[in-house]
């Protein structure tokens, strides 16, 4: 099953899936500095970019999909930050970005575009510039098998390509990164004020335990690496 076909449904038709998405992507942004260049890779919704740009940070943005980077540009104002292609050969400059935002992408990716899409995490950034994410935490990608009643096709109904746990994270990011931290957490809708947040993100936790909810509203591992001055 074609990736692209997949993610394009998602950006567009289909963006209300990623509704449970918020508080993962807050925690994310309050992990960046204002005035910080950085680029984040898969676009999703929207919703980082936009939180980003509030607080004043110079976030630029990759994704594959035409449709759904044409939408951010339009609607944040990005003009060329904002820029369709592959994280595997991203077209920005060397040395380029303060940080690099993953979240939600390797566990989309084969394992050689896995590797390849870190080198370029790596060539992008800063020396001491750090590449921060999330996947997916050991994902049973059987459970969300469906099949395309047209042809027989059998996927993931996300597109997940790869299932991670903490030990093949770290292994995954030290081929090309110093570590600063690989763990295991739950993005809770009561990181952010108000009592209504702090009651769906219950709810979503109890769902997430017992394989349910929408996307985004499982626990994740949380990772943050950065680009040594010397080979790690």
């Amino acid at each position: 099953m074609n990736q692209d076909i997949i993610w394009a449904h998602f950006q567009n038709e289909g963006v209300a899936s990623f509704s449970g998405a918020t508080a993962r992507l807050e925690f994310l942004v309050r992990q960046l500095r204002p005035g910080e260049r950085v680029l984040n890779v898969g676009v999703g919704s929207g919703e980082l970019e936009a939180l980003a740009q509030r607080k004043g940070i110079d976030i630029w943005a990759l994704d594959p999909g035409e449709r759904a980077i044409e939408k951010i540009r339009n609607h944040l104002s990005l003009g060329e930050r904002a820029q369709a292609g592959y994280s595997q050969q991203m077209p920005f400059p060397d040395v380029h970005f303060d940080a690099v935002v993953m979240s939600e992408v390797l566990e989309h990716l084969d394992a050689d575009v896995r590797l390849r899409s870190l080198a370029e995490v790596h060539r992008v950034l800063k020396i001491g510039g750090r590449l921060i994410g999330t996947v997916p935490a050991r994902e049973r990608l059987s459970d969300s098998d469906v099949v395309c009643p047209s042809c027989g096709d059998k996927f993931h109904r996300w597109g997940h390509k790869a299932a991670f746990d903490v030990p093949a994270m770290t292994k995954l990011l030290k081929g090309e990164f110093a570590i600063e931290t690989v763990h295991e957490r739950f993005f809770n809708e009561w990181d952010s004020v108000g009592w209504g947040r702090r009651a769906t993100g219950l709810i979503k936790k109890f769902l997430s335990s017992r394989g349910l909810g929408t996307y985004g509203a499982a626990r994740n591992i949380y990772f943050v690496a950065r680009k040594a001055t010397e080979p790690s």
